[in-house]
């Protein structure tokens, strides 16, 4: 089984963050209360937060995609920010005099005030 990524980039760094975060925090409860079956539970979570960030997998998610009756999504459909795969046929491209005229245009002192240029 190859499991197709269906988090987010953002998500699987927050997911490592706070695995590793519970993890430290309950084996350091775990080393002053050993009998205590609670932060045993708490650190095999983090660990498994921890590998669902790495391999950008959760199978809750795709649990949840399943019952809905979504297809399989693609890489990085989960994102907020998609790239438009599609380039606008009709984009207008500055010539080398435009873009000469706009350079010679821009004059710092105009955007920044004297005291600004002192510092």
């Amino acid at each position: 089984m190859n499991p197709k990524q269906n988090i987010s980039l953002i998500n699987a760094m927050i997911r490592i963050t706070l695995g590793f975060t519970f993890l430290a925090w309950s084996t350091a409860k775990l080393a002053k209360r050993p009998n205590q079956q609670s932060y045993l539970w708490i650190a095999m979570l983090a660990g498994m937060k921890i590998a669902e960030g790495i391999v950008r997998y959760c199978p809750i998610v795709a649990l949840f995609d399943n019952s809905k009756g979504h297809t399989p999504k693609k890489d990085n459909e989960h994102t907020a920010h998609k790239e438009n795969k599609e380039k606008p046929k009709d984009s207008e491209k500055a010539s080398p005099a435009d873009i000469q005229n706009i350079m010679s245009e821009f004059n710092p002192a105009t955007i920044f005030s004297p005291e600004d240029m002192k510092k």
